[in-house]
């Protein structure tokens, strides 16, 4: 069965409505962001981390939801919170500086496997433009998601 935009899950209904509010208004503040734009990546943020705790592939967020990633990290409790119940443990974040542009593919891949775990995704938000050199996509060197 195909999943309608009705049955597909949202990072907002995973975090609530306190948590997507205070993650929006994070990045509207030290990133620049629309409250419209904020919420969309938040959601994004939100169900990557919950995707990531069980993908089966190498999971990397593109260079918008990485924002809304780290602003996720930044709420530390509800954070771990989110790890805990979603993956067991905590998915821990170990940037590396200068280790290379992302790669489009394994973000494609990373939206994909978030489409089959029934998650809305706004296709706009997973692009790569190749500027960014930080890649934000391992948990202790590990992909996010893989034990």
């Amino acid at each position: 069965m195909t999943a309608t935009a009705n049955d597909q899950k949202t990072g907002r209904a995973v975090a609530g409505e306190e948590l997507l509010d205070s993650l929006s208004h994070f990045m509207m503040v030290h990133n620049g962001q629309t409250r419209e734009r904020a919420e969309r990546i938040a959601d994004q943020a939100v169900a990557f981390v919950v995707t990531a705790a069980t993908a089966t592939v190498p999971m990397v967020p593109s260079d918008d939801v990485d924002l809304g990633l780290h602003a996720l990290i930044l709420h530390t409790k509800e954070y771990a919170e989110l790890c805990d119940r979603f993956a067991g443990r905590f998915l821990h974040h170990n940037p590396k500086p200068g280790g290379g542009a992302r790669d489009p593919k394994k973000v494609a891949a990373s939206a994909h496997a978030m489409k089959a775990a029934g998650f809305m995704v706004f296709d706009d938000l997973w692009t790569v433009d190749g500027t960014n050199l930080a890649q934000c996509d391992a948990d202790c060197g590990r992909p996010y998601g893989q034990a």
